[in-house]
């Protein structure tokens, strides 16, 4: 009677002429018991071995650019639809960044960049299960984006972190954009779309000469200000932790300051009738908008 052979439990990821910093971060992530790691000298020796073989997380070169690592990606795609691909580049464009979403890159880094924060990307890539993008690109330029994104945490993380490659603003400006459209999306995700992986928000993005402009509309029933108990921005004037309490008796997550922040960093948060769009508004200088 033959055996039939044992399937193999390990994962596999590619990663493409690597650097040392990369391989020593990849070694603290992966258990080896779990995990191998290939190595290719550059993105035609990778196109060769996934010619071969399939893995679960590609993890492309600094040394390219990141138009090139795109092209890479588009042709792994013809054999591999639902490879996960991390794209690290040193060179390149708001319009590489928007193909590579087209393209369903899971997530895109220029350099210089966070280890921390893509540390965090890499063990999303890695721990998620294999469904499908959760990121639906709707219309794009540099100037005007418009998207639709899944609502759960990490697709949360990978909308943020590529309009962070994509928004061209001075860094103050780029800092606090950032921070307010993180609040006002997770807001979103978690509130108005209770974390259901089958809903979507959709998000506009709109960058003029002298302002930016972000709105968010999530799938909920909407509310007005005053009635979210678990917002510091209803709080009663005489009980400034109220949210506190009230989240901690619902068994929330700390913070509900999402609002209260938001509205610090940017110049506008302006709500729609319903409730459930908002519109974050922040005005450039345009003296620091020709030195960007």
């Amino acid at each position: 009677m033959s055996s039939q052979p044992k399937l193999s439990l390990i994962r596999t990821v590619l990663l493409i002429a690597p650097v040392e910093p990369i391989q020593s971060l990849l070694a603290e992530i992966l258990d080896p018991r779990e995990w191998a790691v290939q190595r290719a000298d550059d993105n035609a020796a990778g196109l060769a071995v996934l010619k071969k073989k399939s893995f679960d997380l590609i993890i492309t070169s600094e040394k390219t650019s990141g138009r090139e690592d795109v092209e890479l990606l588009r042709k792994i795609r013809l054999a591999h639809p639902r490879t996960r691909l991390i794209i690290l580049t040193t060179e390149t464009t708001p319009y590489d960044v928007i193909d590579a979403m087209r393209s369903r890159a899971f997530s895109y880094f220029t350099a210089p960049y966070s280890a921390e924060a893509l540390t965090a990307m890499i063990q999303n890539a890695i721990n998620q299960p294999a469904w499908d993008d959760g990121i639906d690109v709707v219309s794009a330029t540099p100037e005007f984006v418009r998207l639709r994104a899944r609502c759960d945490l990490v697709t949360a993380e990978r909308v943020l972190q590529f309009f962070s490659e994509i928004s061209e603003l001075p860094e103050l400006e780029r800092q606090k954009v950032g921070m307010a459209f993180r609040e006002m999306l997770l807001n979103a995700i978690e509130h108005g779309g209770q974390l259901d992986s089958s809903k979507q928000v959709e998000i506009t993005y709109v960058r003029a000469r002298q302002m930016v402009t972000c709105l968010i509309k999530d799938p909920g029933q909407g509310f007005t200000l005053d009635e979210i108990p678990h917002a510091a921005i209803a709080n009663p004037d005489e009980d400034p932790l109220h949210h506190v309490r009230y989240r901690e008796e619902q068994g929330m997550r700390p913070g509900g300051f999402g609002v209260m922040m938001a509205q610090q960093l940017v110049d506008q948060v302006i709500y729609g009738q319903e409730g459930n769009e908002v519109m974050l508004i922040k005005y450039l200088d345009p003296q620091s908008f020709q030195a960007a």
